[in-house]
């Protein structure tokens, strides 16, 4: 069974929205909220990949405490650009 684009970006939603710390439900929420619908297949495929990943690894990533993975560097870029324009997160 396949799943349907409206149901994957529905699972994305919801799973950017339900981590495990609030500051990550913020900053990728609000991304998945504005931006989810408008990535290409490849960048859904990796920001389904970056959901996987610790989220306080993620938070030392969008504070610039740790470098981020190559393989999700250039999406996590474009996540973070939204966060600190949102006011999402803060250096």
């Amino acid at each position: 069974m396949t799943e349907s684009n409206e149901d994957r970006l529905k699972r994305l939603r919801m799973r950017s929205w339900r981590r495990g710390i609030k500051e990550m439900d913020l900053v990728l929420g609000r991304f998945s909220d504005d931006e989810l619908a408008s990535l290409s297949e490849t960048d859904l495929e990796t920001y389904d990949a970056l959901l996987h990943e610790n989220d306080q690894d993620m938070l030392r990533w969008i504070t610039g405490q740790d470098p981020v993975p190559e393989r999700f560097a250039e999406l996590f870029g474009r996540i973070s650009q939204h966060a600190h324009s949102r006011g999402t997160a803060e250096n």
